[in-house]
């Protein structure tokens, strides 16, 4: 049997058309984007192009659009920039319970330096309380981060409500849109966001290439120091391929946004379908909003088979899939975020995400459905 791959929100494999961009910019222009000539001077060029493709996609202007390593590093961008920026307002935040660590592990960073971190919970489907934001909102209040759509379960948060609200308090809005794009249509002015956090290899474009927007009302420190690259909020050359490559992802999902939901959609439902014809849906539990949610992302517990059984079985029949974020995956610890949701113990110990994604097919969700009925099978008996 081939291998089946539906960990596509941890990452997603890169589409042909962007390794062929990728390729073309790595094989004929080797300049760097900061000389002054004519190889400098192409270099520069791509770098300009790669942003307002990538700016234009998100309605946003080109120059509120910084290139980073990825989302950590966006994320990371933005809270410490954020809270460095606004110090002289305040020092307390609010976060929500199910950000990606990124955002949590600098949040605590932030606390250990004398900050005023609150965390905001959400409910049983993974839904932030936006009346609970407003109750807890102080004049020292300087940052409030939500993610957009949630890499576990793939639930989706009334983000323009939730960026509203902030700019009528003069509260900085940062968002997590990692998962979101190519997913839903982002619109930076129409969410009232000051910072969003982006990252290509979550859209069938390369690793290690992402990127920030930054309001332009807002003036971020810089993170990194030495050049004037990025209008001196990230200095360090270009990486002119990464750069080209997630332009060219960003285009292709965007320009067939509709279409890729649909087609998620489908398998999503064919999925769940077919789970309920086979094993019944009294032997499995959808986590998350199913009516406010990213299409790709499914995440479901098996409460008689654990997650760590159930993961192991599965890879042995050359399927992967995921017990959650794949920053954390690997230690196979309880999910901060179904046990933010207030999740029974069961549900939090034998759940498993299965996302879809470029190439998946319904040949292959009848195989893993199959292989599933299978293993709790084996494992009941």
């Amino acid at each position: 049997m081939n291998r089946i791959y539906m960990d596509h929100a941890a990452s997603t494999p890169m589409h042909p058309l962007v390794a062929e961009e990728m390729l073309r910019i790595m094989t004929g222009t080797f300049g760097n984007a900061s000389s002054v000539h004519a190889f400098g001077r192409d270099a520069k060029r791509i770098v300009s192009d790669a942003r307002e493709k990538i700016a234009a996609a998100i309605h946003a202007r080109p120059a509120d659009l910084v290139f980073t390593s990825g989302g950590t590093e966006s994320d990371n961008m933005a809270l410490f920039g954020a809270a460095a920026a606004r110090v002289d307002k305040g020092r307390h935040l609010l976060v929500s319970q199910i950000e990606h660590h990124a955002v949590l592990h600098a949040a605590e960073q932030l606390a250990e330096q004398g900050y005023d971190v609150e965390y905001i919970p959400v409910d049983t489907l993974g839904r932030v309380d936006i009346e609970w934001i407003r109750d807890h909102i102080r004049p020292d209040t300087t940052l409030i981060s939500v993610m957009v759509a949630n890499n576990e379960v793939g639930t989706v948060q009334d983000i323009e409500a939730i960026g509203a609200l902030a700019r009528e308090q003069d509260i900085w809005f940062h968002t997590d849109a990692v998962q979101a794009l190519g997913s839903l249509d982002i619109d930076c002015e129409k969410w009232k966001a000051d910072l969003i956090s982006f990252s290509a290899h979550k859209i069938n474009g390369p690793q290690g290439i992402g990127a920030l927007y930054v309001s332009p009302k807002i003036k971020l420190p810089a993170l990194l120091h030495g050049g004037n690259q990025e209008r001196k909020r990230r200095a360090g050359t270009e990486n002119l391929a990464g750069m080209a490559g997630f332009a060219k992802a960003v285009e292709l999902a965007v320009s067939s946004l509709d279409e890729r939901h649909a087609q998620l959609h489908h398998l999503r439902q064919e999925f769940l379908g077919k789970l309920e014809q086979r094993i019944g849906s009294d032997k499995f539990v959808l986590n998350g909003d199913p009516s406010h949610t990213l299409a790709h992302i499914v995440n479901v517990s098996f409460p008689a088979v654990g997650t760590e059984t159930m993961l192991m079985n599965l890879d042995m029949e050359r399927i992967a899939v995921a017990s959650g974020s794949a920053c954390t995956s690997g230690s196979l610890e309880t999910s901060h975020v179904l046990r933010a949701m207030n999740l029974s113990e069961n549900v939090l110990k034998s759940a498993i995400r299965f996302s879809f994604g470029l190439g998946n097919t319904s040949e292959e969700i009848e195989t893993v459905v199959q292989k599933i009925e299978s293993i709790i099978g084996r494992v009941r008996a």
